[in-house]
């Protein structure tokens, strides 16, 4: 299938690695000028590397900075004051007990989140209106569906991303500008080796593997990991015009852990 994103212009905010990274990568194989983003320059500059090694002759470019703050945010709207795509795919997580979360953790965790979406949303999506299209997708996960005991400061996050969603595109209704949320479930990321050993207990990744499946997210069809270019070929799909009739939508790819069909 031609997904029609020669020459579009995407953002994909925290994407140096992990799912970001698959996204950059299957958005350049369709021919769209990408910008990656990390916190640092060997970061995105490595990330680089590795997608024009992948895909030589891609059309991509670099910028270097924590989107969680309004600093960086700035700084990058007056290098790319305008974008097609955006994937607000930045976000962090970690395993703690309710009663050991501060009031600080839960502020940063929705200021990288929830906020550093905002911000950029509201930064593009006018622009989106006055050309009659874009994409806005928003990084969310199964865990704002079904909110995981061991980090409800995450949840919480997830939770909000799909209300924001959903809000902005009823703001972008009757436009060619199409908003929703993707929910990937557990997926084998860069992120997830810090929580095997938060959580493993010295196990094995693969004897960890097992057992979170069976305790943690019993109700997972796939009962394994899922892999970032899994949830990247949905998000590249929903990026593109052939997908137009997809907006306001809570898309799962989360290897059937929400157990409801609704």
């Amino acid at each position: 299938m031609n997904l029609e994103l020669i020459d579009k212009t995407a953002l994909v905010s925290g994407s140096t690695k992990g799912i970001g990274f698959a996204i950059a990568g299957q958005l350049a194989a369709e021919g769209a000028r990408v910008i990656v983003n990390g916190r640092s320059d060997p970061a995105v500059s490595f990330a680089l590397e590795q997608i024009q090694k992948a895909l030589p002759g891609a059309k991509i470019e670099g910028f270097a900075g924590d989107l969680a703050t309004a600093v960086a945010t700035d700084d990058l709207l007056k290098l790319f004051p305008a974008v097609d795509i955006l994937i607000n795919n930045l976000g962090i997580y970690e395993p703690k007990p309710f009663d050991k979360i501060s009031d600080e953790d839960w502020r940063h965790i929705f200021e990288v989140n929830v906020l550093s979406g905002v911000r950029l949303s509201r930064a593009y999506a006018s622009g989106m209106k006055q050309r009659n299209w874009g994409r806005i997708i928003f990084i969310s996960s199964e865990s704002g569906i079904s909110t995981p005991k061991e980090m409800i400061h995450y949840g919480m996050t997830k939770t909000a991303q799909m209300a924001v969603s959903r809000g902005l595109a009823e703001d972008c209704g009757g436009t060619g500008v199409t908003v929703n949320s993707i929910l990937p479930g557990p997926t084998r990321s860069a992120g997830l080796e810090d929580f095997v050993t938060q959580l493993g207990r010295g196990q094995s990744f693969e004897a960890f593997e097992e057992e979170f499946f069976k305790t943690v997210r019993p109700s997972s069809l796939l009962k394994r990991f899922e892999t970032p270019d899994e949830i990247a070929r949905l998000v590249t799909f929903v990026c593109s015009p052939t997908a137009s009739g997809i907006n306001g939508a809570a898309l799962r790819v989360d290897g059937g852990v929400v157990s409801s069909c609704f």
